[in-house]
């Protein structure tokens, strides 16, 4: 069957306009000028033959031809939205939206990715990189991983990682002139540091690390500063010194051997944890449940990993 129609445009004009009866008001809302929803309306009662709106000193007012086409415009216009929004997430019903740091992202969620694949080829992993907490209600986003005390009001959190800080730095530095082996052999190595975002003054700094140790003589406020993980990471790997770390950061580099622990299991805990985080509402989600074991099966291999990276 062959519809003949006015413009879309002029009847999302129209709409607007005799729902705000302002011209003004519904350019705004169609992100358009006043003068485009006019000559829109102009269009519309062209093809019609008649006169949509009166308008009048204080604004606009519908005639009745304008009252007899709103509401089934309006409708018209809903449906039409309803089914481009169901057909959109039909689209993507399997893609997972994961919210991520970027440094717990690049260095520890991507490079075990191709197994969660692998398990589920039928999903494909959106990843929005981003230090913010995200509006689960408003954005579209299925699940996030976030650093803190577990606390995220109105929505489901399950801990995955505990986390702590220890020295970590290239195999070089543990061997030839000046070889790291006790603490105080950091005297003779540049120390690098983080400039944590999400921790207290007390936290696990290097201050605080060489005071536990036991260690005197040693400047904690010398060295290259870094204001994201990945960065200070990279310059531990490169042998530029010896790294404060975390340990999902570098939880893939030492089981590859680009970086060690000299000192065994000396860390010290921080009061914060990796958590899994979403809406109560995608609890029974196909591809959230997926994701969630996945990701804690990864997590508890992290776990055991890390009980064999010391250098004795």
């Amino acid at each position: 069957m062959t519809r003949r129609l006015p413009a879309l445009n002029s009847l999302r004009a129209f709409e607007a306009a005799g729902r705000c009866l302002s011209f003004t008001k519904a350019a705004v809302e169609l992100s358009v000028t006043p003068a485009a929803v006019s000559q829109q309306i102009k269009q519309l009662e062209d093809y019609f033959g008649v006169a949509l709106f009166q308008r009048i000193s204080r604004g606009l007012l519908l005639t009745d031809a304008g009252q007899r086409l709103l509401p089934g415009i309006g409708d018209g216009l809903d449906r039409l939205s309803d089914a481009v929004r169901s057909t959109h997430l039909l689209s993507e019903a399997n893609i997972l939206t994961v919210s991520v740091s970027p440094s717990f992202g690049s260095k520890w969620l991507v490079p075990r990715l191709e197994t969660f694949r692998q398990a589920h080829p039928k999903f494909d992993v959106r990843i929005d990189a981003t230090d913010r907490l995200v509006d689960f209600e408003r954005e579209n986003v299925d699940v996030a991983i976030r650093y803190g005390s577990g606390v995220y009001p109105g929505l489901c959190a399950e801990a995955l990682l505990s986390n702590y800080l220890f020295p970590v730095c290239s195999p070089e530095l543990i061997s030839g002139p000046h070889a790291i082996r006790t603490p105080q052999d950091l005297q003779h190595h540049t120390l690098l540091h983080l400039e944590w975002k999400s921790l207290s003054e007390t936290a696990p700094v290097w201050d605080n690390w060489l005071r536990a140790a036991g260690v005197s003589g040693i400047s904690a406020e010398r060295g290259p500063r870094f204001t994201t993980e990945t960065m200070g990471v990279q310059a531990a790997i490169e042998g530029q010194g010896v790294l404060l770390a975390s340990t999902a950061v570098v939880s893939n580099d030492l089981a590859r051997g680009n970086l060690v622990r000299p000192f065994g299991s000396m860390q010290e805990a921080v009061n914060f944890t990796y958590f899994l985080v979403y809406s109560p509402e995608r609890i029974d989600d196909p591809r959230v449940l997926a994701f969630r074991t996945w990701i804690k099966h990864e997590s508890r291999i992290v776990v055991d990993e890390l009980a064999t990276t010391s250098v004795t």
